[in-house]
Order: structure tokens, then C-alpha cells, then sequence
């Protein structure tokens, strides 16, 4: 509590003089909130409903960023709300299967939401911090509804109203926040949709090594990997957007590399597979690079 008193006091002080400085001492004072508030449940044994923590935190940072009004407060709001529905989605679906494709695939999509913030016209800080998260969080996310597991056998299915619910809230409020994040622009949010839920629905399945046959769905996640890596190259070109061509460049490169190493690898010789992996290495990796740079370079001519 002295900490987060302190913290929020300095910034309070400082706040005419030394803005900048005033915004991150308003911000460890959030941060300082979430950890007075698991302290304090730790220290007298709480045992209480723990996404309640999060929606305390979350709550804190929201009534921060109204007084405030300033981007890291903004950022921390954007963390915290999907962290508190994501914590109480896990609290009601632990002991049944498939709520964490519900999950992931909900998250993969607030995260490009969150990327697809800053449009032509209307760039503020808050919605540069937004496309911060949003690229940091759309490779790893894209990775788990591409690889999320399909339960145990032992679990039970999830209840028709849960998943009705979960499917509604993870497809439908990252829509939402793209309606009033982009306006018009929001329908290109509805093919990110469309190829999410085709991912989620290829359901990666991995082979053992050596066994025979074409698996088919892996070939389609793969499939859908590269065609989302694709456009979202497409969609920076057509915003004017560097981070998404990178990130799409960057997306493209991690499927052919994960293509080979699940899929090509191990049907070679222990010399011809590093052989080929380092030719992947250096040719394909200077093709890509050598595409990303003519990308930008035509971008920046656009511009």
C-alpha cells in the first residue's frame, strides 16, 4: 500500500514539470497495485475465487487510465481485461475439454486487433502501445491455436451453453473493439476472423517420426500459416503499415522452417537433413530478406 501510495503521489508531483517522468511513476504505481494485491492474499492465506485478483488489478488500471488519460495506463487496462476474462474462462473450463482452443483462438484474435490499431489518419500513442502488444503477442498466439492440444480423453466435453458463451465473447468482442478501433476499416478484422477459426479448426496433429502417410491437416495448418503470414504482408502494404510486413515476413519464414523440421527433416539422412537446413538457412534466408527489403523499399515510395 506505501509503495503504491508513493508511487502515484510522486507521480502526481511531478506531473508539470516532468511529464514523461509523472506517466512511468503512474504506472509502477498500477504495476505496484497487482502485487500489493496478490501479497495481500497471500499473507492471509485468501481463499478466495483468484481471477478476482486479476479483476481487481484490471479495475485499477481502468480508474488510472480515466483520470489519467495517458498510453501506459491504456496499455496496462489492455493487458489486465483479457488477463481477468482469460483467467475466469480457465476457472470454469479446468475440468472440461477443448476451452482452450476457445481461449487462444480468442486471444489470436484480440492481439490482431490490437496490431490492426494504428490506421491512416488516427495514430496516437495509445493506439501505437496497442500495436506494440498486438505484434509481440501474434506469432506466439497464432503458434498455440496452430499446436493447441485436443484435451485428454478423460476429460469431459464442454458444456454446449459454456462453449456457446466463450466462442460469442472470443470472436465477437475482439470485433467489437475493431468496430471502434477502425470504423470501416474494421472488415478486414472479419477475414482475420475467418482465418482464425480455420486454423483453430485444422487442429495441428504431429506424427511420430517414420510413420507413413500424408497427414493431411498438418499440411492444411501449414497452408494456413503461410497464407495468413502472406496477408498480413498484403494488409501492411495496403496501410502503410512497416510492422505488419515484417511481422507477415517474419511469420512466412518461421512455417517454412517449422515445415521442415517437423515434415522433411526426418525423412532424410542424418547428413542430407543439415545439409538442407543450412541451404534453407542462408538461400532461403536471403531471399526473405531480400523480399522484406523490396517490400519496404516500395512502401516507402508509396508513401
Amino acid at each position: 500500500m506505501s509503495l503504491v501510495a508513493l508511487f502515484h503521489a510522486a507521480g502526481a508531483l511531478s506531473i508539470d514539470r516532468f511529464p514523461p517522468l509523472a506517466s512511468a511513476l503512474h504506472a509502477v504505481g498500477t504495476v505496484c497495485l497487482g502485487a500489493g494485491i496478490y501479497l495481500a492474499a497471500q499473507i492471509f492465506n485468501l481463499q478466495e475465487h483468484w481471477p478476482s485478483g486479476v479483476l481487481l488489478w484490471a479495475i485499477g488500471a481502468c480508474v488510472a487510465w480515466a483520470l489519467l488519460r495517458d498510453w501506459p495506463q491504456a496499455a496496462l487496462a489492455a493487458l489486465l481485461v483479457p488477463a481477468w476474462l482469460g483467467a475466469e474462462w480457465m476457472e470454469a473450463t479446468r475440468i472440461s475439454r477443448g476451452g482452450e482452443k476457445i481461449l487462444w483462438e480468442g486471444l489470436l484474435l484480440l492481439a490482431i486487433c490490437y496490431l490492426s490499431a494504428r490506421v491512416p489518419g488516427r495514430d496516437t500513442a495509445i493506439r501505437r502501445a496497442l500495436a506494440w502488444i498486438g505484434g509481440l503477442a501474434i506469432i506466439p498466439f497464432a503458434a498455440l491455436v496452430a499446436l493447441e492440444p485436443s484435451g485428454s480423453a478423460s476429460q469431459r466435453s464442454l458444456p454446449p451453453g459454456y462453449a456457446a458463451m466463450g466462442w460469442a465473447m472470443a470472436l465477437l468482442l475482439p470485433m467489437l473493439l475493431a468496430s471502434w478501433l477502425r470504423r470501416k476499416a474494421a472488415w478486414i478484422n472479419g477475414l482475420a476472423l475467418l482465418w482464425v477459426v480455420a486454423l483453430g479448426a485444422t487442429g495441428r496433429r504431429w506424427q511420430p517420426p517414420g510413420s507413413a502417410g500424408v497427414d493431411w491437416e498438418s499440411l492444411a495448418t501449414y497452408a494456413l500459416c503461410a497464407l495468413g503470414s502472406v496477408g498480413l504482408i498484403a494488409w501492411g502494404m495496403r496501410e502503410s503499415r512497416r510492422e505488419r510486413v515484417n511481422l507477415g515476413v517474419a511469420g512466412f519464414a518461421l512455417t517454412v522452417l517449422a515445415f521442415y523440421f517437423s515434415t522433411v527433416m526426418d525423412k532424410l539422412g542424418r547428413s542430407a537433413s543439415l545439409f538442407g537446413l543450412g541451404l534453407l538457412f542462408l538461400l532461403g534466408g536471403w531471399l526473405i530478406e531480400r523480399t522484406r527489403r523490396r517490400l519496404l523499399a516500395q512502401l516507402a515510395e508509396d508513401r
